[in-house]
């Protein structure tokens, strides 16, 4: 009974199979194109932004240094993620750390928006595909069995050949996803690589600034002791 049911569903075709992954390619295409226009605006070169950071910073110029990442955080997720923690650099390494981490998270979400869709869409559309096939291919036999003669054996040919075009399909919209995704996950990869050499960088500043100071007040004390 359930399988007369079934069959009889599978029979009303699989043209919305196609439509339907018509439908996905269109968000897929969108959904790309959005990124790519995500990503083109901000496209400011970390090492040059690490460089000018480094060398305002080693001057005392922190101003100029809020300065930069002001005018950068625009086109910069790097200087996006550094600015606000500027304001816990007299709190020690660990402050400012932890003031990157949490501001990474926010940006993080930024860039990560959409990969999930292109993840499903990559994973899922060839199986789409097969169920369009699968459609054509019950309904080619379902022709075979209630026609007779080399005729009905050339359009059941027809059919099936017909319905593996869904697969085709399937995979046609599959394998760009798949692409841009493995594309994203190295920029936000990237990202977090440039956020955590800037950020050791800083903090190597900081200690060195710290141990530095501790050597000026211990040399100060002895003089006055030997005074």
């Amino acid at each position: 009974m359930i399988v007369e049911k079934l069959l009889k569903v599978a029979l009303l075709g699989a043209s919305w199979v196609m439509y339907l992954m018509i439908f996905l390619s269109v968000i897929s295409i969108g959904q790309m194109v959005e990124r790519w226009l995500f990503y083109f605006k901000h496209d400011q070169n970390a090492d040059d932004l690490e460089e000018q950071l480094m060398q305002l910073l080693e001057a005392g110029d922190r101003e100029g240094a809020e300065a930069l990442l002001d005018e950068m955080k625009a086109r910069s997720f790097e200087a996006e993620t550094i600015r606000p923690a500027l304001k816990y650099l007299d709190a020690g390494p660990e402050a400012f750390t932890d003031c990157v981490d949490a501001e990474f998270v926010k940006v993080r979400q930024d860039c990560e928006r959409g990969m999930n869709l292109l993840a499903t869409l990559g994973n899922n559309a060839p199986f789409i595909g097969l169920m369009g096939t699968v459609i054509g291919v019950i309904i080619s036999f379902q022709k075979l069995g209630q026609s007779q003669g080399a005729n009905s054996m050339s359009s059941v040919m027809g059919g099936i050949a017909e319905a593996l075009v869904s697969t085709g399909v399937g995979l046609f919209l599959a394998l760009p996803a798949v692409i841009a995704y493995n594309l994203l996950a190295k920029k936000v990869d990237t990202l977090d690589g440039n956020v955590q050499s800037i950020t050791k960088h800083i903090t190597a500043f900081m200690k060195a600034q710290r141990s530095t100071e501790r050597t000026a007040v211990r040399s100060v004390s002895m003089l006055e002791e030997a005074s």
